[in-house]
Parts: C-alpha cells; sequence; structure tokens
C-alpha cells in the first residue's frame, strides 16, 4: 500500500491520507443504510414495546401505590373509629361498675345498719328479759331474807306460806314507798 501510495504521489496525483476513497465511502453507506434499516423495522419496535410495557408497569404500579394508600388511609380511619367507640364503651362500662359499686356498697350499709338495729332490739330485749329475771329473783331473795329476818324479830315462826307472802308483798312495797319518797325530795 505504500508503494501504491508512493507511486500515485510520484503520477502527480496528490491522495489525502484523511480522505477516504469513493467506493470506500459509498459501501460505507450501504452498510449504514442495511443496520439502519434493520434496526428500524426489528430491534426499535422491539425496544419501544419494551420501553412502553415498562412505562405501563410503572403506572400500574403507581395507580396500585395509590389505591393501597387510599385503602390503607380507611382502614386506619376505620381503626381509629373503633378505637374511640371502644373507649367510649370502656368508659360508659367504667362508669356502670363505678355505680353498681355504689349501689352495693349503699345496699350493703343498708343492710349492715338494719343487721346493726336488729342486733340492738334483741340485745335490749334479752337485756329486759335478764332484769326482770333478776327481778323476780331479787324479789325472792329479798323475800326470804326479810321472812328469816322477821321471824327474829318477832319471834314467830313464819312457816305459813300465804302470810309470808303477805308480808313479802307488804315489805317490799313499803321500800318502794320509801324509795319515791327518797326520790320525791
Amino acid at each position: 500500500m505504500l508503494r501504491a501510495i508512493l507511486t500515485a504521489a510520484g503520477e502527480g496525483e496528490t491522495i489525502n491520507p484523511l480522505l477516504p476513497a469513493d467506493y470506500d465511502i459509498i459501501w460505507s453507506l450501504v452498510c449504514f443504510a442495511i443496520v439502519l434499516v434493520f434496526f428500524w423495522w426489528k430491534v426499535l419496535p422491539s425496544l419501544n414495546k419494551t420501553l412502553d410495557a415498562r412505562a405501563e408497569a410503572i403506572q400500574g404500579g403507581i395507580e396500585k401505590a395509590e389505591k393501597a394508600q387510599a385503602e390503607a388511609d380507611a382502614t386506619k380511619e376505620e381503626y381509629t373509629k373503633l378505637l374511640a367507640e371502644a373507649r367510649a364503651e370502656a368508659a360508659r362500662i367504667r362508669d356502670q361498675a363505678r355505680q353498681d359499686g355504689a349501689a352495693i356498697l349503699a345496699e350493703l350499709k343498708e343492710n349492715a345498719n338494719a343487721e346493726a338495729a336488729r342486733i340492738v332490739a334483741n340485745a335490749q330485749v334479752q337485756i329486759e328479759a335478764e332484769r326482770q329475771a333478776a327481778l323476780v329473783e331479787l324479789r325472792s331473795e329479798v323475800g326470804t331474807l326479810a321472812i328469816d329476818l322477821a321471824s327474829g324479830v318477832i319471834g314467830e315462826s313464819l312457816t305459813d306460806d300465804k302470810r309470808a307472802t303477805a308480808l313479802v308483798d307488804r315489805f317490799l312495797a313499803d321500800l318502794e314507798a320509801d324509795e319515791k319518797a327518797k326520790a320525791g325530795r
């Protein structure tokens, strides 16, 4: 090739080494056109189809994400609403329990007061019964002592029950009269 260049240079033709020959340019243009047509008909539609599918997938993903976000917001709102209702219900149940507790406490206090009043009444009845029993026993003791004392003072035996009972009754009546007289002063 160098020889051809030197020979051509010697003939008087000047060859520019930066500019290729005409046949190289034509064949290069033909190859470029074939590759361009191949890309235009085969590769570019396939590439456009892939890019369109990808754009649709991205758009579908965005729409799905927006739907999911809307559903999440609705679910959150429903959850918040249910939580508020549950809190209100819990507060109502607590208030009802407090009221029930207060009613039960009042009922228990009332029952305790009634039981205390019953116990006091029974105790008073029992005290009165014991007082009466003590009075009866004391009366018979005082009667026996009075008969013994009267027998010693009078010097006669008071074995007759009717006479003894009359004497004891008279003695007790005198004692009660003395007590009333002392209380009246």
